[in-house]
């Protein structure tokens, strides 16, 4: 092996190392789109539901679910109906083990009135004292079902594998939540 070769494995080494970290952290969000009032409703649902989850209130997290809502959608063995997703989802509600948290950064609700897409991060905080990996970011991706009642209920829900997250990515994902909508 010549010393020209082996410097430029070294360089194709290097850029892929560099390009699979580059795909290892969370993407930065686009710009907040502008949304439609009935997205903003979708938006402030999004909000409350993730609300429900930081002030462990099992009941409100419940009644932000679809009766048959589907919960882990892309996994073989996906938590399937209210009951059974509440009950999954008790001991992240409960928050001894884990704090999760997240909020939307899109909203869309295409040609069907009572049905949107919401997406956006999520970060888990590991609570274990003796925890290697603190933090984790990943993400989210809902679709939600406006019922005869007016009410917003998640239908479909699923998650990004969450990463290992640098104390600046958690800070930017802090600094990204937004309250308000971005209405339009």
């Amino acid at each position: 092996m010549t010393v020209r070769y082996r410097n430029a494995c070294a360089a194709v080494f290097l850029l892929l190392l560099s390009a699979a970290a580059q795909a290892a952290e969370p993407a930065v969000p686009d710009p907040l789109p502008k949304l439609s009032a009935d997205e903003c409703a979708v938006w402030a649902r999004e909000l409350s539901f993730a609300q429900s989850v930081a002030d462990h209130d099992a009941a409100a997290f419940a009644a932000h679910l679809h009766d048959g809502a589907v919960f882990g959608a892309k996994s073989a063995q996906p938590q399937r109906g209210r009951e059974a997703v509440a009950q999954g989802w008790a001991g992240i509600v409960a928050g001894k083990r884990m704090k999760l948290s997240w909020y939307p950064t899109m909203v869309a609700i295409g040609g069907e009135p009572g049905i949107a897409y919401s997406s956006g991060p999520a970060l888990y905080e590991s609570l274990a004292p003796e925890a290697k990996q603190r933090f984790s970011l990943g993400a989210f991706q809902s679709v939600w079902h406006k019922g005869a009642d007016g009410v917003w209920r998640v239908l479909f829900d699923d998650g990004v594998q969450p990463v290992r997250a640098t104390e600046a990515q958690v800070a930017a994902f802090r600094e990204g939540r937004r309250q308000a909508c971005p209405q339009g």
